[in-house]
């Protein structure tokens, strides 16, 4: 594993074809949204049990619709928007000679709002909501309760945040199985990697044999599992690397 204190000195390979690229709450941090959760297990004062697991909603619906309108409320705030990061992977999909999909386990839509288009939300999306009964997805953006009407089948109680909570299945997983297969660069950004699935993704990638780099505010655990390790701002180092891959 090597660490790039100048990024200069990176090497991309011009035949790079299929990029995937790993998004955590470290780049969403820099636009002023909270990472997921503190080292006591709380986010954003809040046991996370409470907020983010089916026993959480089951036990108190209210608590749960009420944090994530607050949370949906805030994503909204003019003070909340994409920085040069996300930006820069909007511009390396747009520019780029081959393929780029950014899988997040961000809930934000900040990737979006940047300009990226190719984009798997393996944890869910604030602004939208599903069906407990039917599990059709609909976008929302203002207040979810209990009083919510489903616009599939009509009642009220059976809609709850499109959030995966801990115990379930994050989305789309065959299909990002078969991108870390395919693909021949993995980027991982913001994120320590450590929570599975998203664990394991750099050995899929290295086993492919892809080339692999880390890019984050410090180590991580999985630090030398990759190829490289770019330390620092996501807003700085993300688009000095998409500066790199995009140089002929």
């Amino acid at each position: 594993m090597y660490l790039f204190d100048n990024i200069i000195e990176m090497i991309i390979p011009n035949n790079i074809k299929n990029i995937v690229i790993l998004t955590g709450a470290g780049i969403s941090a820099e636009s002023g949204i909270k990472t997921f959760r503190d080292h006591n297990g709380f986010w954003e004062e809040y046991d996370i049990m409470d907020v983010a697991s089916i026993n959480g909603f089951k036990n108190n619906p209210e608590l749960v619709f009420n944090f994530y309108n607050a949370r949906r409320a805030q994503l909204q705030t003019p003070e909340v928007s994409p920085n040069p990061a996300h930006l820069a992977l909007a511009e390396l999909e747009n520019k780029f000679q081959g393929k780029v999909t950014i899988i997040t386990q961000n809930v934000d839509d900040l990737h979006e709002r940047a300009g990226s288009q190719n984009i798997i939300h393996m944890h869910g999306e604030l602004l939208k909501m599903h069906c407990i009964k039917t599990l059709k997805v609909y976008s929302i953006e203002g207040v979810l309760n209990e009083s919510t009407i489903c616009s599939c089948c009509k009642q009220s109680g059976n809609l709850r945040p499109h959030i995966v909570w801990f115990g379930e299945i994050p989305y789309r997983l065959d299909e990002i199985s078969e991108l870390l297969e395919e693909c021949d660069l993995f980027i991982s950004i913001g994120t320590s990697g450590e929570v599975y699935p998203a664990a394991t993704f750099v050995a899929a990638a290295k086993e492919s044999g892809a080339m692999t780099i880390e890019q984050n505010l410090t180590s991580t655990n999985l630090s030398r599992s990759f190829d490289s390790q770019l330390t620092g701002e996501s807003s700085i180092q993300v688009p000095r690397l998409v500066k790199i891959i995009l140089t002929p």
